[in-house]
């Protein structure tokens, strides 16, 4: 059957009408930029495999959160990296350790103005890379984590962090660190989940930038690539234990979990562009083979378009600074 007077096109003659008819679009404050702060630094260290992106010294770091609040950037979630790693990541609940001290530097910087997030989680504090503790047979043993965990989170929370970002894949960890919140006293701080965390090949490029020790892999711990039901049931766990919201890591291979996600949850939902799918567009863009800014623009639009309320890339800022100019 023909519709001669239906025409599509109609509504995609100009860019004016394909703005007036778009039916999503990008804003500074749905953009959450992730920041690497390196112990021990004098001057901002390059990560080689992901152009543009560095480990942050103080002052650096306090610069870019300063920069991502002029550009209205919604939040920064912050990973730290120490000088001295143990068997327990006993660093990691130093209240002077490399996170905890970023977290009150920052907040001292932007204060209520931006989003402040930290990462809870061991692999970078561990001299085996892995994201908890190991039990006598190398094995990540959950239940002595969610204990270190939640120690963690209140060390993070008494530092000023706004919202916690556990990404460590323990079953529980959600209930535990909100309850160790709220017998602390920090009963407005709140939790982003990484409910559906996948064992990716993608994320190569992040285990330079926090000096990965680990050696194998986390697969007994994230998800498997293959298993999209799954994640909702993950999300279904972390939501009945109190997160205030969930995410989807990696964005890019995972656009349908997050699609599922997005239609499930009653709370925000946020995705994470990761190093790979950085590095991947870096890489083809120096190579002349695809324009860059067109095609960072619509990698991250694809992603809210699939669902996500905020979405974590290392273009954040940069993006924020574009749709400011337009």
């Amino acid at each position: 059957m023909s519709f001669p007077h239906h025409r599509p096109r109609r509504l995609r003659t100009t860019p004016a009408m394909r703005r007036l008819t778009a039916e999503h679009r990008l804003a500074p404050a749905d953009l959450i930029l992730p920041a690497f702060i390196r112990e021990g630094l004098s001057d901002p260290n390059p990560i080689a495999s992901m152009p543009g992106v560095v480990q942050h010294t103080t002052d650096t770091l306090k610069r870019a959160a300063a920069e991502a609040v002029e550009l209205g950037v919604g939040g920064i979630m912050l990973f730290g990296i120490p000088e001295t790693r143990d068997a327990e990541g006993t660093a990691s609940l130093d209240p002077d350790g490399v996170l905890n001290k970023a977290i009150r530097d920052v907040r001292a910087e932007v204060g209520d103005s931006l989003v402040v997030m930290s990462d809870v989680c061991l692999d970078e504090f561990t001299d085996h890379g892995h994201c908890g503790v190991l039990d006598s047979d190398g094995y990540v043993d959950n239940d002595a984590t969610l204990e270190i965990y939640a120690k963690m989170a209140v060390a993070q929370a008494d530092a000023g962090a706004h919202v916690l970002g556990p990404s460590g894949m323990m079953d529980g960890q959600i209930g535990v660190i909100r309850q160790a919140l709220e017998d602390a006293g920090h009963v407005n701080t709140a939790v982003v989940a990484y409910a559906a965390k996948y064992a990716s090949a993608f994320y190569g490029p992040f285990r330079e930038a926090v000096d990965s020790q680990l050696k194998g892999d986390r697969r007994t711990y994230q998800m498997d690539a293959a298993n999209r039901r799954e994640a909702i049931q993950e999300v279904g766990l972390d939501l009945a234990e109190g997160a205030d919201m969930v995410m989807v890591k990696p964005a890019m291979s995972y656009l349908d979990v997050l699609a599922d996600v997005a239609r499930m949850s009653p709370v925000p939902v946020a995705a994470y562009q990761i190093s790979g799918e950085y590095a991947m567009i870096e890489a083809a863009a120096a190579n002349g083979w695809i324009d860059r800014r067109a095609a960072i623009t619509e990698s991250v639009l694809g992603i809210r378009r699939a669902g996500a309320n905020m979405v974590l890339t290392y273009w954040a800022s940069e993006i924020a600074g574009w749709l400011k100019e337009s």
